[in-house]
C-alpha cells in the first residue's frame, strides 16, 4: 500500500512574498503537488484560470461551500478563496506531497481538518520593506496600500499558530530554508527559536 502524502501549509502577510518562494521552491522540489485554490477576484494580467487560480462567480463558490467541497475557505479583503477537499484528498492519497498556499485563517481550518499537516509562516525582515514590496506592485493607491499594511501587520500576529518560521530577508536562504522544511529537516527553523522574538516585537510593536 502507498504511503500517505504530506501537507504543508504556507500563510504570509500580503507583501511578503510568498507567491515567488512558492514558485521558487515548487521549482526546486518538481516532486511537490500545488494545490490550486478557487477565487472570486477578478484575474490579474498574467494570471490563467487553472494554473494559479480556478476563478469563479460568487454564486459558484456559496453552491461549492454549500455541499462541503472545501476544505477551507475565507473572506479576504472583498473577495473569497477556498481549497478545493476533493482536489488535496486525491493527491496526499496517491502519496503526492502536497502544498497549499493560504491565509492564516484557511489554515487554522485546515490544521482544524487535518492535524498531521506542517504549517510554515513567512515573515518580512522589517515594516519597511513590507510596505515598499506592496507599493512596488504599482496597482494601489495609498488609501489601498495604508489598510494592506494594517490588514499585514494584523496577519503577523498569527507567526505562532504556525510550527514553522521562514524570514524572507534573502530570496535564495529562504527558499533553501523551505526546502529544508519540505524535505523533514527543519528543526532549527520551528516557531519558538529565540532568535525571532527581537524581529517579532519590531514588525508588530
Amino acid at each position: 500500500m502507498k504511503a500517505r502524502g504530506k501537507l504543508f501549509v504556507i500563510a504570509a502577510p500580503s507583501g511578503a512574498g510568498k507567491t515567488s518562494l512558492v514558485r521558487a521552491l515548487m521549482e526546486r522540489v518538481p516532486s511537490l503537488r500545488f494545490s490550486i485554490s478557487y477565487t472570486t477576484r477578478k484575474p490579474r494580467p498574467n494570471e490563467q484560470h487553472g494554473r494559479d487560480y480556478f476563478f469563479v462567480d460568487h454564486a459558484e463558490f456559496e453552491r461549492m461551500v454549500a455541499v462541503g467541497e472545501f476544505l477551507e475557505h475565507a473572506r479576504v479583503f472583498d473577495n473569497y478563496y477556498g481549497t478545493s477537499k476533493p482536489q488535496v484528498e486525491s493527491m496526499l492519497a496517491d502519496g503526492e506531497n502536497v502544498l497549499l498556499e493560504i491565509d492564516w485563517q484557511g489554515a487554522q481550518q485546515i490544521r482544524r481538518a487535518m492535524p498531521e499537516c506542517k504549517s510554515i509562516f513567512i515573515l518580512p525582515p522589517s515594516r519597511e520593506a513590507l510596505e515598499l514590496r506592496l507599493r512596488g506592485r504599482n496597482t494601489d493607491n495609498d488609501e489601498v496600500i495604508a489598510r494592506r499594511l494594517r490588514d499585514s501587520i494584523a496577519d503577523m500576529s498569527h507567526w505562532s499558530e504556525f510550527d514553522y518560521v521562514v524570514v524572507n530577508d534573502d530570496f535564495k536562504r529562504a527558499t533553501d530554508e523551505l526546502e529544508t522544511i519540505v524535505a523533514g529537516r527543519g528543526e532549527t527553523l520551528v516557531r519558538n527559536r529565540s532568535e525571532l522574538q527581537t524581529l517579532i516585537l519590531r514588525l508588530l510593536g
